[in-house]
């Protein structure tokens, strides 16, 4: 909105140029979002509260995790309302809203986060661990995707190739079945952030190395310059995406404020799968969707986790982990919450920055 507003009066006074500098937008959108969160913070919490919108822990964690689970019981969730209204409010007022990217993103966000509220509603109203039935949350998934995917193969600026990182000019055509591998990414992305709730701060915070990824991609993506230099697919108009990322590190932060150990408040569904989503809807439109794997491999690694403990016990009788997803396995073994936490986020700085290196490794 202030691009809108105040750079076509840059006549009148020199200093409005600088909202067409999408750097500075970005700085902006990233405090934005950041004082909107610590300001509103305490309010939506004991809001929260009032309404006695509680974690529910599963009765099943009194034999496994009993002692770590105990006191998060009562915490409010949910808080993912904060982050989405955060980055929402930042966005709208710093990204240029003629940019169809942008819009696109805030409507995947929002939709996804109307799944997560709805899923968080459930779960509260019948004081249970299960929310929507997992076919329904996947069909509100799949709608989302579905017209990402199509919106994509329909443009002729971005078309159904996947490139792959590290290996220059290495780019698959999948046609009609990109719909399929956009589905894929973004359905599992949202769900992985999910699983990855699990201790304090330990989702938000790997998410906070991702967006600040995806925004230098998004940046060298809609310049045109940087973009040959590097050899990398070009996008115009994508740059705006820089804003929307810096909006999220922005609540990102402002929401670990709270969430991290021992956490004031949750993410709940509202939060992950708006968050997943989101960030997998930009890796889609930037054809980076192959680095999201590395880049978010601590998602990627819950995920899995989960995965091989079902397949095993399934097929085995037996199980890999203590339990799944993985950070729990860890907990188990005797390791502080907050010492998992961090190593984790150890990883995801490393995973990052092996993602920005395949933009001139290849």
């Amino acid at each position: 909105m202030f691009y809108h507003v105040l750079f076509p009066l840059r006549d009148l006074w020199f200093g409005f140029n600088v909202f067409r500098y999408i750097t500075f937008r970005a700085s902006m959108a990233a405090v934005t979002s950041f004082a909107i969160c610590i300001v509103f913070g305490p309010l939506i919490i004991r809001w929260l509260r009032q309404l006695n919108i509680g974690q529910y822990v599963r009765k099943q964690h009194v034999d496994d995790l009993s002692e770590f689970h105990r006191t998060k019981e009562g915490i409010p969730t949910m808080g993912g309302i904060l982050i989405m209204v955060s980055v929402i409010v930042s966005s709208l007022l710093w990204c240029r809203l003629d940019n169809d990217l942008v819009i696109l993103v805030l409507g995947g966000m929002v939709w996804l986060g109307v799944v997560g509220f709805v899923d968080d509603c459930i779960k509260l109203r019948n004081k249970s661990a299960k929310g929507l039935a997992a076919f329904t949350k996947l069909a509100g998934q799949t709608v989302l995707a579905l017209i990402i995917g199509l919106f994509i193969i329909r443009n002729s600026g971005m078309g159904s190739d996947v490139y792959l990182p590290f290996i220059k000019k290495a780019v698959i055509n999948l046609g009609p079945f990109y719909v399929l591998f956009a589905w894929l990414v973004i359905v599992g992305s949202s769900n992985a952030v999910n699983l990855t709730d699990g201790l304090d701060g330990l989702a938000i915070g790997c998410m906070l190395f991702v967006a600040v990824t995806y925004a230098i991609m998004a940046y060298v993506t809609g310049n045109a310059v940087i973009s040959r230099y590097l050899h990398i697919f070009h996008l115009p108009g994508s740059g705006e995406l820089t804003c929307f990322c810096a909006a999220l590190v922005g609540a990102g932060l402002g929401f670990l404020w709270f969430n991290g150990h021992p956490a004031t408040v949750f993410m709940g569904d509202t939060g992950a799968l708006s968050l997943g989503g989101s960030i997998a809807i930009i890796s889609v439109l930037l054809k980076k969707e192959v680095l999201l794997f590395i880049v978010g491999g601590i998602f990627v690694m819950e995920s899995m986790s989960v995965i091989i403990q079902v397949m095993s016990f399934k097929i085995r009788k037996k199980r890999v982990f203590l339990m799944s997803p993985i950070h729990h396995h860890f907990q188990i073994k005797g390791w502080p919450e907050s010492k998992i936490t961090i190593r984790f986020w150890i990883i995801s700085a490393i995973l990052a920055l092996l993602g920005m290196a395949s933009l001139k490794v290849r």
